[in-house]
Formats: C-alpha cells, sequence, structure tokens
C-alpha cells in the first residue's frame, strides 16, 4: 500500500471498496468449486452404495449451484463502466391525486424490501408528502454490488389497479407512477460544474423528519440552468449536508445526460425514457378484479402481487436484463 494512499480518504474509500467486491468474487467462485467437488463425491457415493436418500440432498445442492451460476450469468450481462455503480431512485406520482400518490408511496416500500433483501443500503434523500396520503415524489440512494445494473430494470411507469381505499363508493382505480435510475457518479469521473450555471435556493423541509428539521431553511434546491435538471435534498438538519448531496444528485443527472449523448443508439437507458408515457407503462399491477403482476416488456407473468409489492421483484428485473442482453 502506497504511503499516501489515505490522503484522499473518499478514494481510498473506493478503491477497497472494489477490492472488496473482487475478493467476493474470487471467494463465491472458491466456495462453489468446493461445493461441486463434495457434490461429485457424493454422487458417487450415492450410486456405490445404492442410496437413493441421497437423492434429496444432491438435488438441494444442484439447485444451489443453479442459483449460483444464474446469479453469474446476469452479472455478466453487466458490463458497462455505470452497472457496477451504486444508484439514485426517484420515483414521481401521476396524475390522480392522491390514488397516484399512495401507489407512489407502495412502490417505495416494494424497492426498500427488494434492497433489504438484496443487502443493498438505502438512504432517502428527498421526499414530498402527499397531500392526502401517500408521497408526490422520493429520491433514494441504492448502494450496493451492481446496484444500478440491476435497478435501470425499473426505469418506465408503473400501472396500479384496485378498489380504491379513498373512494367511499368502492369503485375500481387506475392509478400511475414512474420511476427514474440513475447512476451515481464516483468521484474519479470527472463531470464540469461551472457555479455560475447553478441557482442554489434553500427552503424549509417538509413532511414527516422530526420538528427539528422545519425550524431552519436547511433544505436545498440546486438548478442547473443549461439543462433545467432541478435536484433537491432535505433529510439532513445541516444545510451543509443537504447541498453537498444535492450536488451529488446533479452530477449523477449529469453524468446519465452525458452517457446518453455518447451512446444515443445503443443506450437502453435513453431507449426507455424516451418512450416513457402515460399509457406505455412497463408494468400492470393488479389487484381487482384478480391478482396479477405483468411486465409488458418481457410478458413475464406473476399471480402473487403481494409477494411482488412485498419486494419480490428478481424475476421481473432477470428477465429484462436477459432481453436486453439478446437484444
Amino acid at each position: 500500500m502506497q504511503d499516501n494512499f489515505w490522503t484522499d480518504q473518499d478514494k481510498a474509500k473506493e478503491i477497497l471498496r472494489k477490492k472488496s467486491r473482487m475478493e467476493n468474487t474470487v471467494l463465491q467462485w472458491r466456495n462453489r468449486t468446493t461445493a461441486l467437488n463434495d457434490l461429485d463425491t457424493l454422487i458417487s457415493l450415492a450410486v456405490e452404495e445404492k442410496d437413493p436418500s441421497l437423492l434429496e440432498e444432491i438435488a438441494a445442492e444442484v439447485r444451489l449451484v443453479e442459483d449460483v451460476v444464474r446469479d453469474y450469468e446476469l452479472k455478466m450481462m453487466l458490463r458497462r463502466e455505470e452497472d457496477a455503480m451504486n444508484a439514485i431512485v426517484s420515483i414521481h406520482a401521476g396524475a390522480g391525486g392522491t390514488e397516484s400518490q399512495d401507489w407512489a408511496e407502495m412502490l417505495l416500500r416494494m424497492y426498500l424490501r427488494w434492497a433489504e433483501k438484496r443487502n443493498f443500503k438505502t438512504e432517502i434523500i428527498d421526499c414530498q408528502p402527499g397531500d392526502e396520503a401517500g408521497i408526490k415524489s422520493v429520491s433514494f440512494t441504492l448502494e450496493g454490488e451492481y446496484a444500478y445494473g440491476y435497478i435501470k430494470a425499473e426505469i418506465g411507469i408503473h400501472r396500479l389497479v384496485r378498489i380504491s381505499p379513498f373512494d367511499a363508493n368502492a369503485r375500481r382505480h387506475t392509478s400511475f407512477a414512474s420511476v427514474f435510475v440513475y447512476p451515481e457518479v464516483e468521484d474519479d469521473i470527472v463531470i464540469e460544474i461551472d457555479e455560475n450555471d447553478l441557482r442554489i435556493d434553500t427552503y424549509r423541509s417538509t413532511g414527516a423528519g422530526g420538528q427539528h428539521v422545519n425550524k431552519t431553511d436547511s433544505a436545498v434546491r440546486i438548478t442547473h440552468l443549461p439543462t433545467g435538471i432541478v435536484v433537491q435534498c432535505q433529510n439532513e438538519r445541516s444545510q451543509h449536508k443537504n447541498k453537498a448531496m444535492a450536488m451529488k444528485y446533479l452530477r449523477s443527472r449529469l453524468y446519465e445526460r452525458k452517457l446518453q449523448e455518447k451512446n444515443e443508439k445503443l443506450d437502453e437507458i435513453h431507449k426507455t425514457k424516451k418512450d416513457i408515457a402515460w399509457g406505455s407503462q412497463i408494468r400492470s399491477y393488479v389487484l381487482h378484479p384478480y391478482k396479477m403482476v405483468k411486465d409488458h416488456r418481457t410478458n413475464v407473468e406473476v399471480g402473487n402481487a403481494a409477494r411482488v409489492l412485498d419486494g419480490d421483484i428478481d424475476e421481473f428485473i432477470n428477465a429484462c436484463l436477459i432481453m436486453n442482453a439478446s437484444q
């Protein structure tokens, strides 16, 4: 290790994260190699002793190996530089007032539960509460191995059909919410931002964050004048910390814009966002008159809608990654 390794602590931490990720990959392959050797021995033992009771144990080991291989096959599809990055996810309620705002909050819960199951770290950086229930919009960071590579499959319009809990006549309602995902830009990627191109506004935080956040104008909103991109952060008590997080969010937005310009014909992010419009949803979640979740890009259907809304969305993400790779 170089003597000046810790001079730039952020860069040093990023290098150690990459080192840890590589070591974890090597360790998992070694473990799987050991498991395959043990499985080979177990199969030989079952054949020699003609013991059918070992078949169930062998089948369980085979399924485990298949899951690991399938996971690595998916990671092989995440070959772009940005795929290995952390992500910033934004959810926005569509037209429809309380219905769509409640749906946006349901989507937030779904993604937070999914992240928890994958051992991804999350942090909400901005949340605009709904007028009566739910949220108008929310942005959160997603930190973990290939976080952006996986969650980018969720970019698009999500449609919910259900009996409204807010309708006294118990009528069926259709709600929409949009999901946008941006790669969280690492410090070694240069994104030039001219301070003269920024308008920085401060305001008082809103929503459930404790009374202390509402006593000062600690929330920060930054507008990038040349592009019209607006970002904001209000999750910290300190205006300085909120400004730093908002700048990080802005760099991510500008980086994604740079990616689109560089790969205009090939970048599926650009294609997906260009196609986003009400009525062109990527997935429908139906809770009435039957229960079903269907992805309109891959035609994957799941009958257990409650399981999906509880964060079990890997089947949809994996199918989308495979489809994109084949194209």
